[in-house]
């Protein structure tokens, strides 16, 4: 482990991340721009052009390509952020104001209970442990800050302008003021039941670090749907009715464990329309949003939960995390050659600080995020691929019309793009563009038909 120290300690990492994230945005602008040449096109692709008359496309159009300079400009903005930061040390600073803040504000016997055990003040595992939480609170306030002029934007020119947005400021900003107190809430304890780990975690560090990502996963799930989410949506029961009865009689054909059907007021922020299903192995629950039964009929609906279903009866759900779980095992255990690395800490402007544990693991972020580059392509193409098997199965329940239908209504109400470069949407769709989702429906309503028969 020494000689690989030694190695890792000779290389200008900041620079090398810093011509990476340059590579990057150049390949990425490559891509955009051919995604805009395409967004201009000044017809829709033959298979949705028998669909939607020009006036509907134009307006679709405007807002593919509003999102698309909207999303050039934060990007620039992002790497402008970001190399100021790393040129200028913006992060070493934070860190030292972080125990400046501490000594200024905290009482002598706190600050005595911190230090406790160690010789050199402020060296101790307990304040290293306040000091990364106050960082780590730091960084996400200034990242708050920042967002949100590109936030109110989003929200209120682009979003209202195109007819979707449906919350006032005041929502706005409720909702933010929410966030900010959940935040306040869970982040310190996560901060240092990590940095925790990182300190003590020894030889078994990957598998602790794993370990605590896991429960930490399993525990947001269960809380988010049941405590977390009703603070901003409020839910309510579907009511006894035609549709009920249609998805009740879908689940329970699939053998699908449903416990409870809810509508959330989606039109409350959005015109946008969702719906999804959440909860472990016998206890699962369907959520759909109010916008989807306003601009869908009850068998398009029933179609898109066959959709969703499918992820279910095809095990799409536990294959992704488990993936997930070996990538974040991998990347632990990646971690675990660099962790001590001074040459590290050095390049990125934290000489003469020590090891902070939190630190090493955000510079080793940054170091691996080519590998992040590589994981994000292959989990699209794998996304993609279940979204077609999803397709796939709800057209072999009898349902590809209606999900054609309601493909194409969801098109016209969300206004998605409807043109797409190939190269573009590999990288940066999880799910396959219209066009080729309606292919490929086609394809299995026909063989559907002749199976039939």
């Amino acid at each position: 482990m020494s000689s690989v120290l030694e190695i890792l300690d000779d290389l200008p990492f900041l620079q090398l991340f810093i011509a990476f994230q340059i590579l990057v945005t150049i390949f990425h602008l490559y891509l955009d721009f051919r995604q805009l040449h395409v967004l201009k096109s000044p017809k829709p692709p033959p298979v949705l052009a028998e669909h939607f008359n020009q006036d509907l496309y134009l307006k679709t159009q405007a807002y593919s390509l509003d999102k698309w300079y909207f999303g050039f400009w934060r990007g620039m903005y992002s790497l402008f952020e970001s190399m100021i930061m790393l040129t200028y040390k913006v992060l070493p600073w934070i860190w030292m104001y972080s125990a400046i803040l501490l000594h200024k504000h905290l009482p002598e016997p706190a600050l005595a209970w911190l230090n406790a055990g160690s010789p050199v003040p402020g060296a101790s595992r307990r304040f290293e442990l306040a000091q990364t939480t106050v960082f780590v609170m730091i960084l996400l306030a200034s990242n708050m800050v920042t967002g949100l002029p590109w936030s109110l934007y989003s929200t209120f020119v682009i979003e209202e302008k195109h007819g979707f947005n449906k919350q006032t400021i005041g929502l706005f900003f409720t909702d933010m003021i929410k966030s900010v107190l959940l935040g306040s809430v869970m982040v310190p304890p996560i901060v240092v039941g990590i940095t925790y780990i990182l300190q003590i975690g020894g030889a078994w560090l990957a598998l602790y670090l794993w370990g605590f990502m896991l429960a930490l996963s399993l525990f947001f799930m269960t809380i988010y749907p049941t405590v977390i989410a009703p603070l901003f949506n409020k839910f309510e029961t579907l009511p006894e009715g035609s549709l009920r009865s249609k998805i009740e009689q879908l689940a329970s054909g699939l053998k699908f464990p449903l416990k409870k059907l809810f509508k959330v007021d989606g039109s409350k922020r959005s015109a946008h329309s969702n719906a999804y299903m959440y909860g472990f192995w016998k206890n699962k629950r369907i959520v759909l949003y109010d916008t989807l039964l306003n601009h869908c009929s009850e068998e398009q609906v029933v179609a898109v939960l066959a959709h969703e279903l499918g992820h279910w009866k095809l095990g799409h759900t536990p294959v992704l995390f488990t993936v997930n779980q070996f990538v974040m095992l991998f990347s632990f255990s990646l971690f675990t050659f660099i962790r001590n690395s001074q040459g590290l800490l050095d390049s990125f402007g934290f000489s003469g600080m020590g090891q902070p544990a939190f630190i090493s693991m955000v510079l080793f972020q940054f170091i691996s995020s080519p590998l992040d580059e590589v994981i994000q392509f292959c989990q699209n193409l794998v996304s993609r691929t279940f979204e077609f098997q999803a397709d796939g199965f709800a057209v072999s329940q009898g349902v590809g019309g209606h999900l054609r239908e309601a493909l194409l209504k969801l098109e016209e109400e969300n206004k998605s793009a409807m043109n797409v470069d190939p190269l573009y949407s590999s990288f940066h769709y999880s799910h396959p563009p219209l066009a080729e989702r309606l292919k490929a429906i086609d394809v299995g309503v026909s063989e559907q038909k002749k199976k039939d028969s």
